[in-house]
């Protein structure tokens, strides 16, 4: 029998945006990338020599057009897929500067915290969603 090959890891990052009304922001991951189609928290992919903060703050620059402030640990969340493991660390944005738009032209919506179970989040971000689900109770 063959030795099981491990799987690649990447590291990413994701941000939980709130709006007035409470809803929480989730954006449709693009055609050609992994999972396209599902349904995620924003945020991307670590790089070299970055904290989680700083990876945060970039990507959401970049993907959304916004500047954050005030970021609060939620959770690590360790997932493997098929082909691939995540390492996804998980924040709440305490204030986001600007009205989030999907830069890289992917979709995005708000989303009722009551609703996240039937919007084809993606597995990986599933805890988050039962952590969203859990505050709310």
């Amino acid at each position: 029998m063959a030795p099981l090959t491990p799987l690649a890891m990447v590291h990413v990052v994701a941000g939980i945006l709130r709006d007035a009304a409470g809803r929480v922001l989730i954006t449709q991951r693009p055609e050609g990338k992994h999972m396209a189609g599902g349904w995620e928290f924003p945020g991307g992919k670590l790089h070299a020599g970055e904290s989680a903060e700083e990876a945060l703050t970039r990507e959401l620059r970049e993907e959304l057009g916004v500047e954050i402030e005030g970021l609060e640990r939620l959770m690590t969340i360790d997932h493997a897929y098929p082909d691939r493991r995540v390492i996804m660390e998980t924040f709440l944005v305490r204030r986001c500067l600007g009205e989030p738009r999907g830069c890289e032209g992917q979709a995005l919506r708000w989303c009722p915290i009551l609703q996240l179970a039937t919007a084809g989040i993606l597995p990986a971000d599933v805890p988050i969603v039962e952590a969203l689900l859990e505050s709310a109770r």
